[in-house]
């Protein structure tokens, strides 16, 4: 579950959302833990604002803090 802002995911899966998600790209995850109850995360997706996506689509990832940070600034 989600709880920090600027949290990243890996898209593993986006069957049914081709033209929101692409497979192997991270993704900001924004805290909602009503969605996160459900099985879902909010994610800034392809349009540049964010959905709800079923959590069983990502990996959360763990990057070096300069890396993260870095990734964060190119979003």
């Amino acid at each position: 579950m989600a709880t920090r802002a600027g949290q990243l995911v890996l898209c593993l899966r986006n069957r049914g959302y081709e033209a929101s998600l692409e497979r192997r790209k991270l993704y900001q995850v924004i805290p909602d833990r009503d969605a996160a109850k459900h099985g879902q995360l909010r994610v800034i997706d392809e349009s540049g604002e964010d959905y709800l996506y079923p959590e069983s689509f990502f990996a959360f990832v763990k990057l070096p803090p300069t890396i993260r940070r870095r990734v964060l600034a190119a979003a």
